[in-house]
Protein backbone atom coordinates (compact mmCIF):
# COMPACT_ATOMS: atom_id res chain seq x y z
CA UNK A 1 0.00 0.00 0.00
CA UNK A 2 2.78 2.26 0.21
CA UNK A 3 4.45 2.12 -3.13
CA UNK A 4 0.73 2.57 -4.44
CA UNK A 5 0.66 6.09 -2.42
CA UNK A 6 3.62 7.25 -2.87
CA UNK A 7 3.44 6.50 -6.45
CA UNK A 8 0.25 8.85 -6.46
CA UNK A 9 2.10 11.04 -4.79
CA UNK A 10 4.64 11.43 -7.11
CA UNK A 11 2.13 11.22 -9.54
CA UNK A 12 0.16 14.36 -8.25
CA UNK A 13 3.57 16.01 -7.64
CA UNK A 14 4.93 16.06 -10.92
CA UNK A 15 1.37 17.46 -11.99
CA UNK A 16 1.78 20.14 -10.12
CA UNK A 17 5.19 20.71 -11.43
CA UNK A 18 4.00 20.58 -14.74
CA UNK A 19 1.35 23.18 -14.35
CA UNK A 20 4.15 25.10 -12.38
CA UNK A 21 6.44 25.07 -15.32
CA UNK A 22 3.23 25.85 -17.71
CA UNK A 23 2.61 28.64 -15.90
CA UNK A 24 6.06 30.18 -15.55
CA UNK A 25 6.13 29.84 -19.44
CA UNK A 26 2.87 31.56 -19.77
CA UNK A 27 4.57 34.38 -17.88
CA UNK A 28 7.87 34.12 -19.65
CA UNK A 29 5.75 34.79 -22.94
CA UNK A 30 3.80 37.64 -21.70
CA UNK A 31 6.92 39.45 -20.56
CA UNK A 32 8.54 38.78 -24.12
CA UNK A 33 5.77 40.49 -25.73
CA UNK A 34 5.79 43.50 -23.05
CA UNK A 35 9.57 43.79 -23.84
CA UNK A 36 9.09 43.51 -27.92
CA UNK A 37 6.38 46.48 -27.73
CA UNK A 38 8.55 48.71 -25.48
CA UNK A 39 11.36 48.33 -27.19
CA UNK A 40 9.04 48.97 -30.49
CA UNK A 41 7.93 52.17 -29.11
CA UNK A 42 11.38 53.44 -27.85
CA UNK A 43 12.92 52.03 -31.66
CA UNK A 44 9.79 54.47 -32.97
CA UNK A 45 10.54 57.12 -30.78
CA UNK A 46 14.40 56.56 -31.37
CA UNK A 47 13.59 57.09 -35.22
CA UNK A 48 11.01 60.17 -34.97
CA UNK A 49 13.69 61.82 -33.06
CA UNK A 50 16.02 61.37 -35.85
CA UNK A 51 14.33 62.69 -38.69
CA UNK A 52 13.16 65.78 -36.53
CA UNK A 53 16.80 66.17 -35.88
CA UNK A 54 17.31 65.25 -39.63
CA UNK A 55 15.05 67.89 -41.09
CA UNK A 56 16.21 70.59 -38.40
CA UNK A 57 19.94 70.58 -39.91
CA UNK A 58 18.44 69.99 -43.29
CA UNK A 59 16.42 73.63 -43.29
CA UNK A 60 18.66 75.78 -41.34
CA UNK A 61 20.42 78.61 -43.59
CA UNK A 62 19.28 80.09 -46.20
CA UNK A 63 19.29 76.89 -48.54
CA UNK A 64 16.95 75.57 -45.94
CA UNK A 65 14.80 78.34 -46.39
CA UNK A 66 14.19 77.92 -49.92
CA UNK A 67 13.59 74.17 -49.66
CA UNK A 68 11.47 74.86 -46.76
CA UNK A 69 9.12 77.11 -48.49
CA UNK A 70 9.53 74.89 -51.45
CA UNK A 71 8.04 72.10 -49.69
CA UNK A 72 5.60 74.11 -48.08
CA UNK A 73 4.10 75.27 -50.98
CA UNK A 74 4.36 71.49 -52.58
CA UNK A 75 2.05 70.19 -49.34
CA UNK A 76 -0.41 73.10 -49.66
CA UNK A 77 -1.21 72.53 -53.46
CA UNK A 78 -1.42 68.93 -52.83
CA UNK A 79 -3.65 69.14 -50.44
CA UNK A 80 -5.66 71.70 -52.30
CA UNK A 81 -5.73 69.39 -55.38
CA UNK A 82 -6.74 66.54 -53.75
CA UNK A 83 -9.40 68.94 -52.01
CA UNK A 84 -10.81 70.11 -55.35
CA UNK A 85 -11.04 67.05 -56.41
CA UNK A 86 -12.67 65.37 -53.61
CA UNK A 87 -14.93 68.70 -54.17
CA UNK A 88 -15.55 67.16 -57.70
CA UNK A 89 -16.35 63.85 -57.05
CA UNK A 90 -19.03 64.31 -54.23
CA UNK A 91 -20.32 67.07 -57.14
CA UNK A 92 -20.51 64.30 -59.96
CA UNK A 93 -22.36 62.32 -57.12
CA UNK A 94 -24.99 64.19 -56.33
CA UNK A 95 -25.90 65.73 -59.63
CA UNK A 96 -26.65 61.89 -60.51
CA UNK A 97 -28.45 61.12 -57.69
CA UNK A 98 -30.68 64.15 -58.38
CA UNK A 99 -30.84 62.88 -62.13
Amino acid sequence: MASVSSAVGNLLESLAAIGASLLNSAFAVIQAIVALIQELLGSILQLAQSLLAFAANLFQGVMGFVVANFFAVAVIGGLYYWYTSRQGSNRSRSRKRLA
